[in-house]
């Protein structure tokens, strides 16, 4: 324990301190040391004992871009393949790139053609995703260099030299830790929700209404903390983890799913104020759901563990809801009278509260459930399904996938297509200029415009600047270090090191400019190893890198000139319209005329279209959070509208869950007041969302939210009552599946007032 002393300053944090609180995990310091190790050995080796200054050159920048540029996930094994596909794809692009840069015309087609594939190519794979920036460093070091093809194979040597060093270096030199960033408090999510719902089942007992109560409360903030704990290492975290893995992806639906089960498991009717009768399956329900989780919790703790006994107690899960379904059937008293008043109306809705919270809790927890099994299947799966995506269980093969997902970006208002324009044809550019205006290390001209290249025109003005006053602050650093060395080459062999250290360090740790300075004394280090010092070098570093910066600019004003907050309210509209149509999709397909030949609408597509608006939007809100410069909406209420997408799709989800298997029963309900009645508080539900997409894609105002209709309610009940009974007046499966079917509609009703407010705010600035 330590005690304050008045008067006293607080000591300064330690170094280690301060680097974890400004690297969390030490990623960027774990990278930067492995490069600082092999870089200069390397370029030393090619350098002095090969005499190759174009095998140093391509040694050095190949284990910058294997090292320090990428840091695949999974298991080692896994990691060195992907190390090794880099180091294959690096020697396919130098061969490329050396073959078309003689000829101006040509170097600048390909580079506009590869640039995009590798920046698209993303969309297809997570792998292919996280090595974009080095593998577009591999063509553009040799598009930017001509040489005779006579010096090609001393290129692929040097990047075979620095691909045989980064294998070793990546499993022997501080390996990246194996534990997703997210796994451990989701799996406390998981645990938390497991008490929480052995709590509420022990206080369906029957022991008294006061039994347990403070228990069941205590469980409650608990699993609200755990939630809260998870969101907010989800929004805090430096990087999106949805760019590198399957496994990372599920992940993150996951955190979306979590939320959503903990607002499942306090939220309400706001017409019920005790819950009726305890149904003795909605209690096992929650027992076994409780189960899943436990399940759940402990195969995000070790990714490498048997999935067997979690899909077990999932199929046991799926069994015990079928069976409260027909249970419940018993519990709704159709033969009863139902006064005229609204609570009387709600009260007797209210019969199924218990079991429709259960069947709402067990569809979220096997939907949570689903994720992590797919996380651990991916996280196991052999890496040729990596490299290519394909996503563990899919019913369609690699190149459908890949099909399926490139056309889900094809449109104009998908960020990865406009980030992978705007890369290509930036790239091609600065290729263009730097030939006609014959600068020198014309390289670093498309490195600079990789560089500065951001999401809109005045936060990459804002990165030019930065990148500019990096480069002239860095170059006063390397004239001063070659002005104290003078002709003593010896020393700067011994700060190179420690110039790439900080390099790889300072971005992440500092600022982008500090690393744009430690990057421009690296680069002046490295090119005045062995000769006399070059000073002309500083003057071309400031030049090319300010060429770099107005070719990104100018890029940025033609594809993005209003930046990410346009792009993600664009992308928020597209998604809650997407799933607004689904969930009328998903009651159509719940209550269509069972006459109709075509048959009802299957939910398929909608459901396809929901999830790809889903996944343009996870990409726009990414972009939406690393964008420098203020926000016009506060994290939380953004987050609170991306979370909402989510919570639209699963309400979407679990109707049609609720009805796939009812076959020929979906006829009961046709032509009667209670299915005239769903359908008619689907349309108002629905309605509101597309105008609440409206709102926020044009700026119009946002709808009130729809209100109870206790007169709707009224005509479900005695269609209910009179239509949807047996010949001894008990109620039917049709009936318990209608009601259901209303519950989830007024779940994403309930949503509404949340997400006004939080689209209000946006309004108000």
């Amino acid at each position: 324990m330590s005690v304050r002393i008045p008067g006293r300053i607080p000591a300064a944090p330690r170094p280690p301190t301060w680097l974890r609180d400004h690297d969390p995990d030490l990623a960027a310091t774990r990278r930067a040391g492995r490069t600082a190790i092999v870089m200069p050995a390397l370029f030393a080796l090619c350098g002095q004992v090969f005499h190759s200054p174009t095998m140093a050159s391509f040694a050095a920048f190949g284990s910058f871009s294997m090292l320090l540029l990428v840091d695949f996930s999974g298991p080692m094994t896994e990691r060195l393949r992907a190390q090794a596909g880099l180091a294959v794809a690096w020697g396919v692009l130098i061969c490329l790139g050396t073959l078309v840069a003689r000829t101006t015309w040509l170097a600048v087609v390909t580079t506009l053609l590869v640039g995009f594939a590798v920046l698209f190519s993303g969309v297809v794979s997570s792998v292919l995703a996280g090595s974009s920036t080095a593998l577009l460093l591999a063509f553009v070091l040799p598009v930017t260099t001509p040489v005779p093809l006579s010096l090609l194979p001393e290129r692929l040597a040097g990047a075979g030299l620095a691909a045989a060093a980064a294998l070793p270096a990546v499993c022997l030199l501080w390996p990246r830790p194996v534990a997703d960033p997210l796994s451990a408090p989701a799996a406390r999510v998981c645990r938390t929700a497991a008490v929480h719902l052995r709590a509420d089942a022990s206080g369906l007992g029957g022991r008294g209404p006061g039994t347990g109560a403070a228990r069941r409360r205590s469980a409650a903030d608990r699993t609200a903390e755990a939630g809260a704990a998870l969101r907010s290492a989800f929004d805090e975290t430096p990087y999106r983890p949805t760019g590198l893995s399957t496994t990372s992806r599920a992940l993150v639906r996951l955190v979306d799913e979590l939320t959503w089960l903990t607002t499942i498991l306090v939220d309400r009717p706001a017409y019920t104020d005790e819950p009726p009768p305890c149904d003795p399956a909605a209690r096992t329900v929650r027992l076994v759901a409780a189960d899943v989780l436990d399940h759940a919790a402990g195969l995000l703790t070790d990714l490498r563990g048997d999935p067997g006994p979690l899909r077990t107690s999932m199929a046991e899960l799926r069994e015990t809801m079928r069976g409260m379904e027909e249970s419940s059937t018993v519990r709704l008293p159709a033969d009863h009278p139902v006064g005229d008043s609204a609570a009387e109306i709600y009260g007797f809705l209210a019969t199924l509260d218990l079991s429709f919270r259960a069947q709402e809790l067990g569809f979220a927890v096997l939907q949570a459930a689903g994720n992590v099994d797919l996380a651990a299947t991916a996280w196991q799966r052999p890496w040729p399904d990596r490299l290519l995506g394909r996503v563990p269980g899919a019913r369609t093969g690699p190149p459908a996938l890949a099909r399926e997902r490139a056309a889900a970006h094809l449109g104009l208002g998908s960020v990865w297509l406009r980030n992978s324009l705007r890369g290509a044809v930036g790239l091609a550019i600065a290729v263009l200029l730097a030939d006609l205006t014959g600068v020198q290390h014309s390289f670093w001209v498309l490195l600079g415009t990789l560089s500065v290249l951001r999401s809109n025109a005045l936060s990459t003005g804002q990165n030019a600047l930065r990148a500019v006053l990096g480069t002239v602050a860095g170059s006063f650093a390397g004239a001063g270090l070659l002005h104290l060395t003078g002709h003593h080459g010896t020393a700067l062999w011994f700060l190179l090191p420690l110039a790439v250290l900080v390099a790889g360090i300072a971005p992440a740790a500092v600022s982008f400019t500090a690393g744009q300075a430690a990057f421009t004394v690296t680069l002046v280090v490295l090119f005045n190893i062995g000769r006399n010092p070059d000073w002309h070098i500083v003057l071309f570093r400031v030049q090319d890198i300010a060429l770099g910066c107005a070719v990104s600019i100018v890029v940025a004003l033609f594809f993005w000139p209003r930046g990410a907050a346009a792009a993600v309210h664009g992308a928020l509209a597209e998604a809650y319209s997407a799933g607004a149509r689904y969930l009328a999709d998903a009651v159509r397909f719940a209550l269509g005329p069972s006459d109709d030949p075509a048959g009802a609408p299957t939910p398929e597509r909608g459901n396809r279209e929901a999830a790809a608006s889903a996944r343009r939007l996870d990409d726009a809100f990414r972009t939406y959070v690393t964008e420098r410069g203020a926000k016009p909406l506060p994290l939380a209420d953004m987050t609170a509208l991306v979370t909402g997408v989510a919570a639209l799709r699963l309400a979407a989800d679990a109707v049609v869950s609720l009805w796939q298997g009812a076959g020929p029963a979906r006829g009961d309900a046709d032509r009667t007041d209670a299915h005239r009645a769903v359908l008619g508080a689907a349309s108002r539900v629905t309605e509101w969302y597309g105008g609440f997409a409206a709102s926020l894609g044009r700026g119009t105002p946002v709808p009130d939210p729809v209100p109870l209709r206790p007169e709707a309610a009224s005509r479900l009940v005695e269609s209910v009552r009179g239509d949807l009974v047996d010949g001894c007046g008990q109620a039917t499966a049709t009936a318990v599946r209608i009601i259901w079917t209303g519950d989830h509609i007024d779940v994403a009703r309930r949503l509404q007032p949340g997400l006004a407010a939080a689209a209000q705010g946006d309004a108000d600035r």
